[in-house]
């Protein structure tokens, strides 16, 4: 883990209801984080700031 606390993890509203697709984000100050809930130990992606306004840019189309 960074030298940052613990991430605090919001599962997002797009996520599934039935548990299977559920996907999980952590705002810090100078990182985003995005996870599978189901796999919480497993692989993060990794967006800093402008880098995640981007993602959203591209998502919303």
């Amino acid at each position: 883990m960074d030298s940052e606390t613990e991430p605090r993890w919001r599962k997002s509203s797009y996520s599934g209801s039935g548990g299977g697709d559920c996907v999980e984000v952590s705002a810090a100050a100078a990182v985003i984080r995005v996870r599978d809930s189901k796999n919480a130990d497993g692989p993060q992606l990794r967006f800093g700031r402008e880098g995640w306004a981007a993602f959203l840019a591209q998502t919303a189309r």
